[in-house]
């Protein structure tokens, strides 16, 4: 009998071929789903599979049922055999390399035997790949200059890719009887926006089993290891970090590797100060004297400072703040109420109102804003102003049956002169605006500093959304004078939006605390298009927590009515609190 890792390290390499091939990326997709599913199995799968449950799991249906079935019993699928003898051997890591179609992979396979990157490389380096067919001497030089830069550039990962990494890590460390912790550590416990290596850390008096245990898991490379800890690549290229420690130093092992390096060199600079020094396996003093670390608090305590949360902990104010008892109490995922910034059907939104409203129920959750693109934003079908009324009858009929307030809402563009999509007589009408840029994104500093001032100078509350137009590892934020922006807003009854979602993450947290050293307000949102997406809010809050914003911060952690009095539209003489 195969584990549920094993099982599910299959499926992902049956999605993969199936995206390459150029198969329903639907199927593509329930394969890469199933295989999350698994790796967070609760019940036993091997009683599942005998009384013919696999189904009971949401996205499982009998053919990929069987698959299962077929990978625990013999850990073999014909499926996932079939693809590899339709496709050329090392088709997943040649596929990595920017400009390689797999008609391009298969003419590199036929004409050189090429399996692999390395193979690629040594083929170019040749002037091998030129000859072929298709290719020539300017394809080969930019595969070449890919493949450098793959090798020379450091894996970088989307914060909400890389938890859910390392979920999968930690469930399957947790799955070992040895094993008895298991955290992550590192830029990923500290909610970096991109994180470029995991670091795990592992309670156990049998680190030597656990090492092993980890290296043989599914999909993995080896690249390096010890009796007490072991370096691995996974099958996407980030390298995951295991440190194994015993129980009683679990604590200070999570705290030491949790970082940052400028925090940590704080730290031990305070601890010198007192006597002490600071290792991973805890606070030593020079006296002999047993320092009793149970939690990460206990460290602090140690210290004469308040406990530091993992996301403040860069060296950024927060060792001054701490030592004079000054850091705030941060806002935290459950002091949410309502999700902010959705869009529907109406305009990009993959879910229909009342679906959206059902999830955020399910969420617990007491208001939704419905806020889909305007007119403006033709390429997300931007709802133009005769299809409202259709928009807010619907609103109201679901209303009707849903528990969740639901509130008419836009995000409107901020069109060039600073002025919002749709007239002002329409906007008077919503109950809350979202004000965003999505077009001409490229003005210079000048220009865009003029168009976002005026923007927030326009006589109705709004949402600045997704402020800086970030899309991390793909475009870099609005050039613009934010200060003088942030200054405007200050000036103004308009709010700023914390972005959830994960290739945003916007604002970033260091406009965060200089917003909020002006008293701005904020919202953190989802910024959801399907109902998946509604839980985008975990990783805005993150970012809050990194940006130092306190509850009373944040409005959407506000009731129902103190919520939409915050944002009505109208309130343009509000005073700001």
């Amino acid at each position: 009998m195969h584990d549920r890792f094993f099982i599910a390290a299959a499926l992902r390499e049956i999605g993969r071929l199936l995206v390459i091939k150029g198969e329903n990326p639907f199927r593509a997709r329930a394969y890469e789903q199933a295989a999350s599913m698994l790796e967070r199995l609760d019940e036993d799968l091997g009683r599942m599979i005998k009384q013919r449950q696999l189904t009971r799991i949401s996205g499982i249906g009998p053919a990929l049922a069987a698959v299962i079935e077929e990978l625990y019993l013999t850990g073999e699928s014909a499926l996932l055999e079939r693809l590899r003898a339709e496709l050329p051997p090392g088709v997943v890591e040649l596929s990595d390399i920017p400009g390689l179609s797999l008609k391009k992979i298969v003419a590199l396979h036929n004409a050189l035997g090429i399996g692999s990157v390395a193979e690629l490389r040594a083929a170019c380096e040749k002037g091998l790949v030129r000859r072929i067919k298709g290719f020539g001497e300017k394809t080969e030089a930019k595969i070449l200059q890919a493949i450098q830069e793959r090798e020379t550039r450091p894996e970088q990962s989307l914060l909400h890719r890389a938890l859910a990494e390392s979920e999968r890590l930690l469930a399957y460390l947790r799955a070992d009887a040895t094993v008895t912790q298991a955290e992550a550590a590192g830029a990923l416990r500290r909610r970096r926006e991109l994180v470029s290596r995991i670091r795990l850390v592992a309670a156990s008096r049998e680190p030597q089993a656990v090492v092993q245990y980890f290296s043989r898991l599914p999909g993995a490379a080896v690249t390096g290891m010890t009796r007490d800890a072991c370096q691995i690549r996974l099958a996407n290229g980030l390298p995951v970090d295991l440190v194994t420690v015993d129980p009683e130093h679990f604590a200070n092992s999570l705290h030491y590797f949790t970082g940052s390096q400028k925090h940590r060199a704080r730290l031990e600079e305070i601890a010198a100060s007192k006597g002490l020094s600071f290792e991973p396996q805890g606070l030593r003093p020079n006296n002999g004297k047993k320092v009793s670390i149970q939690t990460e608090e206990d460290i602090y305590r140690h210290l004469s400072m308040q406990y530091v949360p993992p996301e403040l902990r860069e060296d950024t104010g927060e060792i001054e703040a701490a030592l004079s008892g000054a850091l705030p109490g941060l806002v935290n995922e459950e002091e949410i109420r309502g999700v902010v910034h959705c869009h529907t059907v109406y305009s990009d939104g993959k879910n229909t109102i009342e679906e959206m409203a059902r999830a955020a129920d399910r969420l617990g959750m007491r208001y939704l804003t419905i806020t889909d693109h305007s007119p403006s934003a033709f390429y997300a079908r931007g709802v133009k102003i005769d299809r409202l009324k259709a928009q807010w009858d619907e609103i109201a009929r679901v209303q009707e049956q849903s528990r969740v307030k639901l509130l008419r809402g836009t995000e409107s563009d901020i069109l060039d002169d600073g002025a919002l999509d749709y007239p002002d007589a329409v906007l008077e009408k919503f109950e809350v605006i979202i004000a965003s840029i999505h077009v001409r994104s490229g003005m210079g500093p000048g220009p865009m500093t003029r168009r976002l001032v005026q923007a927030m100078k326009w006589p109705f509350v709004k949402i600045w959304g997704h402020p800086l137009g970030r899309l991390l590892l793909s475009r870099a934020p609005l050039e613009c004078a934010v200060e003088e922006v942030l200054d405007a807003v200050a000036a103004s009854p308009a709010l700023i939006e914390v972005n959830g979602d994960p290739r945003r993450l916007d604002l970033e947290p260091r406009w965060i605390r200089v917003a909020r050293e002006r008293g701005i307000k904020f919202v953190v949102s989802s910024d959801a298009h399907s109902v998946d997406t509604l839980q985008n809010f975990r990783y805005g809050v993150a970012m809050a927590r990194r940006g130092w914003l306190r509850r009373a911060d944040v409005v959407n952690t506000m009731d129902t009515d103190d919520f939409m009095n915050a944002v009505r539209p109208l309130q343009t003489q509000r005073a700001k609190s």
